[in-house]
């Protein structure tokens, strides 16, 4: 090989070594930036407020007693005396039927008793005469027992009708249908002029409400939250038609008879509502809130502390580890605590920032530390303590790594704190 090409061979060489040191010191650089990226826990104190424990479900609003006025014989509608909306009293008059047919009836069974009257006086005169002319042995017995006989069947036929002609005049009566309750009509399903067949089933004419100033909810709850339902408990819900004002009622009774739709079961719960100003009507969809339980100056934590768990990066590069990260008997002491405290669920643990003992110049060095509490009622959002913090106690909800760190060695340091 001549020389220039060895020299152009060893220029090439350098220039190589040279881009792959600076690659290789570039990528190391970088790691150590995400390595070193200090973290910046969010927080948020421990204070005291109210709390409220609810159950939700939905429900519809309907009145306490709704009747369904039907007709038991069929016809066609001749006059209508309600509308929807109209009040009604006890007895009173809504509707009539055509009652020409049922009229001819009453008239025929009348005139089907009067013969049987008839028949019976005439078999009574048959009976008086036999019987006084057997005493004088004057007929045989056979007839005299005939002439007997013939009274009871003429006793039993005037009875049928007299049945025949109390069934007609009943018939005739239905054809007049009156409220059977105070109240107001909601529903009116038929027109005048439009024939009602009651062959199987009534159909039904009219729905009257008995008092729309006092309504009930049948909510369904889930089997999930039945058990904590109780009556007497108090309740708030809207309605779509309302959205902005809060209703309130008290759960009245917890029926027992499942409701199973697509595999789940729920429990209709009743619920007293009070409606004075009528605002609500039959038929809405109210959305429940059954309050089971309240807390005024409860101690308090956001339930996101109860989710945060600081990463196991993070952990090793602060140098924090679990009693359960030590060693394989820590570890196996760490589940066998695990499982008791899932028989207790309400006891829970959450993190602090603690000083961890190992800064001994400047200031302390801040990591996460795991808490033991007992916990309370929640409403979703906070969860009551009560016990292992005090009100000002600082517990970490949350936590997001800044990228401004200074290298790999910025990790030994505690990260910075965001207060919420």
């Amino acid at each position: 090989m001549s020389k220039p090409k060895a020299l152009r061979w060893v220029k090439t060489l350098l220039v190589l070594v040279v881009v792959a040191a600076t690659v290789g010191f570039s990528g190391w650089y970088y790691l150590g930036q995400l390595e070193g990226a200090a973290p910046e826990y969010e927080t948020a104190a421990v204070s005291r407020g109210t709390l409220t424990q609810a159950v939700t479900a939905s429900g519809q609003l309907n009145p306490v007693i709704k009747v369904q006025v039907g007709s038991q014989i069929s016809g066609n509608i001749e006059k209508l005396f309600a509308d929807f909306n109209s009040l009604v009293k006890e007895g009173q008059v809504i509707a009539q039927l055509d009652a020409a047919t049922y009229q001819a009836a009453v008239q025929n069974a009348e005139a089907n008793l009067t013969n049987a009257q008839a028949a019976l006086e005439l078999a009574q005169l048959t009976f008086e005469r036999a019987k006084s002319l057997r005493e004088g042995n004057f007929i045989p017995q056979s007839e005299y027992d005939k002439a007997r006989a013939d009274l009871h069947q003429a006793a039993a036929q005037a009875k049928i009708m007299e049945a025949n002609l109390l069934k007609a005049r009943v018939d005739l009566a239905r054809c007049t249908i009156r409220s059977p309750i105070d109240g107001i009509v909601i529903m009116r399903s038929v027109d005048v002029g439009q024939t009602v067949a009651a062959s199987l089933n009534a159909p039904v004419l009219f729905i009257i409400a008995n008092d729309l100033s006092k309504m009930q909810i049948e909510a369904k709850v889930a089997e999930g939250d039945i058990g904590i339902i109780d009556v007497g408990q108090t309740v708030d819900f809207t309605v779509d038609a309302f959205q902005n004002q809060v209703f309130h009622g008290k759960v009245t009774q917890v029926r027992n008879s499942p409701t199973v739709e697509q595999n789940v079961v729920t429990y209709d719960t009743i619920i007293e509502v009070e409606n004075q100003k009528h605002k609500l009507k039959p038929g809405m969809t109210a959305n429940v809130s059954i309050i089971v339980a309240r807390r005024d100056g409860a101690l308090k934590i956001p339930a996101a502390a109860l989710r945060f768990r600081p990463p196991a990066a993070v952990k090793r590069s602060a140098g924090f580890f679990l009693a359960s990260d030590s060693s394989a008997k820590d570890k196996k002491k760490s589940s066998s605590s695990g499982r008791k405290r899932d028989k207790q669920k309400s006891e829970r643990s959450v993190y602090v920032l603690g000083d961890d003992g190992t800064s001994t110049n400047g200031p302390p060095r801040l990591q996460p530390k795991a808490v033991q509490i007992k916990t309370g009622i929640s409403d979703g959002s906070s969860i009551e303590v009560l016990d292992g913090l005090k009100e000002g106690d600082e517990v970490l909800i949350g936590m997001t790594t800044s990228s401004a760190g200074i290298g790999p060695v910025s990790a030994l340091f505690g990260g910075g704190v965001k207060k919420h």
